[in-house]
């Protein structure tokens, strides 16, 4: 019975430790997007990532968007190589497209598709940590 509770911590532990060296955790910088672009912050939910807004500018700076605190990229599920599948949220319309992510070191594309992915959206994150 020890062992077999033993093993379930280390389980446990690796699943977290894996999550934690997924290359899309983190701060990304989003592209401009109707003059504003914000700071998501990428981290696991369940066995996918989810990326919240934690911070808005527009042209003057800084401000207080109703958006924050809103997750944007929604259930991305690893595919390997640096790819995810999920949903991503539009602020600027309100409407939830389906999403594809595609991390490479401090680089994150990411695309918004409607149509059985015949009409997509796309924009190039940076990490900024």
């Amino acid at each position: 019975m020890k062992q077999l509770f033993a093993a379930a911590l280390l389980g446990l532990g690796l699943t977290g430790a894996a999550h934690a060296a997924d290359p899309a955790v983190g701060t990304w910088k989003t592209q401009v997007d109707d003059g504003a672009y914000a700071h998501v912050k990428m981290a696991p939910c369940g066995g996918a990532i989810c990326g919240t807004i934690a911070r808005t500018f527009n042209g003057n700076g800084e401000y207080k968007s109703p958006n924050i605190g809103k997750t944007l990229v929604i259930d991305m599920k690893p595919q390997g190589g640096g790819k995810y599948a999920g949903k991503v949220w539009r602020p600027s319309n309100g409407k939830i497209y389906i999403g594809k992510m595609d991390v490479s070191g401090n680089s994150l594309k990411l695309s918004g598709c409607v149509a059985g992915g015949l009409i997509c959206s796309k924009q190039t994150w940076a990490r900024i940590k």
